[in-house]
This record gives structure tokens, sequence and C-alpha cells, in this order.
């Protein structure tokens, strides 16, 4: 891969990636360097990759799998089987009072989320991605995918039901994406 082609890939996915990786590590430094040894490993691996037009799903699931190896060596990650049983899944939120939240409560709260369940809710709502995708970067089956969204919105409603209640978020009007992808 040329120099040139290496600096556009980067200029293309390094701000989705930065994201994504600040709210998996809930640190700019641990995201930058996430991030960093994402494009060091494309460098060194990339070319293998055949389909160039993958490269955007490429790069997800290496910076998630290079966070993992992360948390290996300092924890256990936790995993959908530690959930408590019978933990249901919650009615559909009040959308006007979504479509009005502001928008850095709103990602203030999703770092309470578990991780487990922030890192399908950022790749989907964040950075646009479909069930499919989702799937094949966190290397989970697609139905794993919809219950950790299912119950990571859970956990988000009650963190911004907890921010509301204790008078720490604000509503500003939003105009809402239409048409969300599924697969």
């Amino acid at each position: 891969m040329s120099s040139e082609a290496f600096t556009q890939l980067v200029d293309a996915h390094y701000a989705a990636l930065y994201r994504f990786a600040l709210s998996l590590a809930k640190n700019t430094a641990d995201a930058g360097d996430l991030v960093q040894q994402t494009f060091f490993i494309w460098a060194t691996k990339g070319h293998g990759l055949r389909e160039t037009a993958k490269a955007k799903s490429w790069l997800f699931t290496t910076l998630y799998r290079e966070f993992l190896r992360g948390r290996r060596r300092d924890t256990r990650v936790t995993s959908i089987e530690d959930l408590p049983p019978g933990e249901a899944d919650v009615a559909a939120e009040d959308v006007d009072r979504v479509t009005r939240m502001d928008a850095a409560a709103v990602v203030v709260s999703l770092q309470t989320v578990d991780e487990v369940f922030r890192a399908p809710l950022t790749l989907f709502y964040l950075e646009d991605l479909s069930y499919q995708e989702i799937a094949e970067t966190l290397d989970v089956p697609i139905g794993t995918v919809m219950s950790r969204l299912s119950r990571g919105k859970a956990q988000l409603r009650a963190a911004l039901a907890r921010e509301e209640a204790e008078g720490k978020s604000k509503e500003v009007p939003f105009e809402g994406r239409e048409g969300r992808k599924q697969a």
C-alpha cells in the first residue's frame, strides 16, 4: 500500500475509530493508543485484505480485538453469562424525550453502561453499523448483538433517567436520522 493510500485510509477512518476506542477505553490516552495500534497492525497486515471495501470493518474489528487483548491482561472480561438471571428487556423508550436529550449527557451516560453492552451500542448508534457488521466486528453471533443492544439500551435508559432525576441533563431540539439499517 502506498503512503498516500495509507494516509487516505487514516483520514477516512481515524475519527470514527477514535470515538469507538474512547467509548471502550474511557480515557483519551488509551483510546489514542488503541487507534495507533490498529493502524500499525493495518500497516503490517492490512495488505492481506482481499476486498479493500471491507477496510472499515477490518479496522473496527482489529481495534476491538486489541482492546480485549489489553483488558484480558488487566482483568477478566465481563461476559453475557455473568448477568443476573431473569433480566427483562424494557419497553421502547419515549422517542420525544430522547430526541430532545442533550448529546453530551447521552455520551456521559453511555460511559456508565457495562462494557459488554457499550461496544455494540456505540457501533450501532454512533458508527451506524448494521447488526451483521457489528456481529463481524465483535466476532459474536447476530443474536448476541441484538441481545446486547437490547440490554445495553435498558442500562442506558436507566442511566439517562438517573441523570434526568438529578437534574444534570438538559433537553435541546435535535433532528434525528431517519431509517436505521438493521442488517
